[in-house]
């Protein structure tokens, strides 16, 4: 039985992602900082697991990965989905805010991959990273951008190591998309041209990506609202 790991999976793009894998009969895990969040996800989805883990802190992502093998005896699936934005800019923004952003959206990712490594090899597994066009696309003084920049090298650099073990590895870089993304700053603002992906929609690529057949590479899904101009 095939079994994932999703990073930030309490709600949103994670969550949506795990939901569409158990109804395809699938074993979940799901990490998140606050457990609350978790609660009411493992409410209405009791047969995932869920772990309280700060993507941010190495030994975290260790103790998640080892509660998931202890679990299910296995490791086939990583998404590193875990993320946010300060939402401020290089000329105006808060250094201190920015330390715990690219803690999680860079080093998160990166410490999850080193400690999933050994199981996914065994299983000849997938990685998806979870990134953004803000990571394809220059924007004026996008700190989040930069991480997603830094996302965007991690998954090329990630693919060149593991290729020979087997494993897979997928960057999905969706554009504007309506989660809780948008929560510090009131909400999506509603005059984005084509509008916003939905957390649905997002996941279905994920899914696809990650049961395509053994052998088979997806690198790179860019994906955004038809008439979006970025």
């Amino acid at each position: 039985m095939t079994v994932t790991l999703i990073t930030g999976g309490s709600a949103g793009i994670g969550a949506a992602t795990a939901r569409q894998l158990l109804a395809l009969g699938q074993r979940v895990a799901v990490t998140g900082r606050r457990a609350d969040k978790l609660n009411r996800f493992a409410d209405d989805n009791p047969e995932a697991l869920t772990l309280v883990s700060d993507s941010g802190v190495p030994a975290e992502v260790q103790a998640a990965v080892d509660s998931t093998v202890g679990k299910f005896g296995r490791l086939d699936n990583i998404v590193a989905n875990a993320g946010y934005a300060t939402h401020d800019g290089l000329d105006d923004g808060d250094p201190d805010g920015w330390r715990d952003m690219v803690l999680t959206n860079v080093l998160g990712p990166a410490a999850l991959i080193r400690a999933a490594l050994p199981h996914l090899a065994a299983a000849r597994g997938r990685i998806v990273l979870v990134g953004s066009v803000a990571g394809l696309l220059h924007t004026p003084g996008n700190i989040y951008g930069a991480t997603k920049w830094a996302l965007t090298g991690l998954a090329g650099n990630t693919r060149q190591l593991v290729s020979a073990k087997g494993i897979g590895v997928t960057l999905v870089s969706p554009g504007g998309t309506e989660t809780d993304f948008f929560g510090p700053i009131g909400g999506p603002p509603a005059d984005r041209p084509g509008g916003y992906l939905t957390a649905d929609q997002v996941a279905a690529s994920i899914v696809w990506a990650l049961n395509q057949p053994e052998g088979v590479d997806i690198s790179t899904i860019t994906m955004r609202r038809i008439g979006s101009p970025v």
